[in-house]
C-alpha cells in the first residue's frame, strides 16, 4: 500500500512542530537515529500519517516500534532502502493524535552500515505543538539497558537484533511512570573498565562525551556520530547508570589480545576464586573516574548507580568507588540500588526476559501514583527539579520490583 496522493509531504525541516528523542546531530537532514530509544514525536490532526525513512545495514537489521496516543501500536524489522511507513490511517480527522516513532535496536558497533534516517512525513492534516514532559532522565548501561532478551522464548539463545528493544525496557517504563523524556547510552557487553571479553576498547566512558562514539565507520562519522556531545542542549534531571555486569564477566574470560598491536588485557581471579586485588583496584578507579566525568558534564543532575539483575560480583567494588567519589566531592550520599536476580526468568543469551521486566509494572505504577507519594512531592515544590527527584528516589521503597523498572530503595 502506498500513501494517498492527496497527502501533503513535509520534509523534516518543513515540519512545524516535532520533538526529537535520543542523542543525535540535530543539524543533519535527514535525521539519524543512533541509539535504542532515539526517535521522533509529533502531534497531528488528519486521518492519515506516513513517515519517510532511509534504512541501511550490513549484518544487523534495524527494528522500530510505534506508539499512538501513548499506546503500543506496532513493532517491526526494517528492510534496506528509502520508503514510507504508515503510522495510522482512517482516523477521525479533527482529533489530535500523539505519535512516537522509536528505534528498538541499540547502536551497533559491529555494523558500520546500520542506520535509520528520518526524512519527513506525509499527512492530510496539520502539525500541533508537542508538550514537554515533566522530567528528563538519562540511562547508561550495557545489555540490560539495551533490552537484550526482552523478546524471544526461553530457548532462544541467538544474539539477534530482533531480541533487543526499548519497548520492553526499564528505561521506558520508568520514564512513562514519571512522565519523563529519556535518553539511552548503552551497548551490550561493554563495561566501565573493559568489555565482557576483556577488550579495554569496549567501555562506555570512552564514548560518553561523543554524540554516539561507539558507532564506527565513515557513514556514522558523516552523520555526526563522532561530534562532541552538547550536554547543555538537553539537561537530565537524573542520570541512572547500570554498569558493572560486563566487567564482572571479564574476570571469567581469557586474556584479550589486540591482533594489530599485540596489546593484551585481562582481569584475573586468584586460585581461591576471589578477584585479584590490583585488578579490582583499577576497576574501582574506572568507576570513580566515570562518576567525575558524568558530574563534569552534568553539574546539576542527580546521579544514581544501579546493579544486579544478573550478578552481584562487583557490588562492594562499585560502592567503594562511589564512596571515594562521594568523599572527594564532599557529598553526604550517592544513591546505589541493587536489582534482585531472577535466574529462572532469562532467555536470549541469558539476559533478562520481558515477563521478568514487566511482572511488577502495575505495582510500580500504583506506588508512583499513590497518595503518600503525591503528598510528599507537594512538600518539595519550592525545591529544584533535581532535588525533588532525589527526594522521591530516597523515599520510595520498591524492594520487590524485579521488572525492568528501576528499584528505588532506601540509600544505605
Amino acid at each position: 500500500m502506498n500513501p494517498d496522493e492527496n497527502l501533503k509531504y513535509y520534509g523534516l525541516k518543513e515540519t512545524a512542530y516535532y520533538k526529537i528523542h535520543g542523542r543525535t546531530d540535530e543539524t543533519q537532514d535527514p535525521l539519524p537515529l543512533f541509539f535504542n530509544g532515539s526517535g521522533i514525536e509529533v502531534n497531528v490532526t488528519g486521518s492519515e500519517l506516513w513517515i519517510d525513512i532511509d534504512v541501511d545495514f550490513g549484518l544487523h537489521e534495524p527494528w522500530i516500534y510505534t506508539e499512538l496516543n501513548g499506546s503500543f501500536m506496532s513493532r517491526q524489522m526494517l528492510t534496506a532502502g528509502r520508503y514510507s511507513l504508515c503510522l495510522f490511517r482512517s482516523m477521525s480527522r479533527e482529533a489530535v493524535k500523539n505519535v512516537r516513532f522509536f528505534r528498538e535496536l541499540q547502536a551497533m558497533s559491529e555494523d558500520d552500515a546500520c542506520s535509520i534516517l528520518i526524512r519527513g512525513f506525509r499527512l492530510d492534516g496539520d502539525f500541533v505543538p508537542v508538550a514537554d514532559r515533566r522530567f528528563k532522565l538519562e540511562f547508561i548501561g550495557d545489555s540490560i539497558t539495551s533490552g537484550e532478551g526482552t523478546y524471544g522464548a526461553e530457548a532462544d539463545t541467538d544474539w539477534l537484533a530482533m531480541y533487543m528493544s526499548v519497548s520492553r525496557n526499564y528505561a521506558k517504563m520508568v520514564s512513562d511512570a514519571l512522565d519523563a523524556e529519556f535518553r539511552l547510552i548503552s551497548q551490550g557487553g561493554w563495561g566501565v573498565l573493559s568489555g565482557w571479553d576483556n577488550d579495554p576498547r569496549h567501555t562506555i566512558p570512552s564514548c560518553y562525551e561523543k554524540v554516539c562514539g561507539l558507532a564506527t565507520g565513515k557513514t556514522n562519522e558523516r552523520l555526526g556520530a563522532w561530534k562532541p556531545y552538547d550536554f547543555g542542549s538537553w539537561v537530565p534531571d537524573a542520570i541512572i547508570v547500570n554498569l558493572g555486569t560486563s566487567d564482572a564477566g571479564a574476570f571469567h574470560q581469557p586474556e584479550w589480545r589486540n591482533p594489530e598491536t599485540g596489546e593484551t588485557f585481562q582481569q584475573h581471579k586468584e586460585a581461591d576464586g576471589s578477584f585479584r586485588e590490583e585488578d579490582i583496584a583499577r576497576f574501582k578507579k574506572a568507576v570513580t573516574d566515570f562518576l567525575f566525568m558524568i558530574r563534569r558534564n552534568n553539574p546539576s543532575s542527580h546521579i544514581v548507580w544501579t546493579y544486579g539483575m544478573l550478578v552481584y560480583d562487583l557490588t562492594f567494588a562499585i560502592t567503594d568507588a562511589m564512596n571515594t567519589y562521594r568523599k572527594c566531592q564532599g557529598m553526604k550520599m550517592l544513591p546505589f540500588y541493587s536489582f534482585p536476580i531472577r535466574r529462572q526468568r532469562r532467555s536470549a543469551l541469558m539476559d533478562i526476559r520481558a515477563n521478568a521486566h514487566m511482572s511488577r509494572r502495575r505495582k510500580c505504577s500504583r506506588n508512583i501514583c499513590g497518595k503518600n507519594w503525591r503528598s510528599e512531592w507537594k512538600m518539595d515544590r519550592s525545591a529544584s527539579r533535581s532535588f525533588r527527584i532525589c527526594s522521591f528516589v530516597r523515599r520510595m521503597n520498591f524492594t520487590r520490583i524485579y521488572c525492568n523498572v528501576i528499584l528505588f530503595r532506601q540509600v544505605i
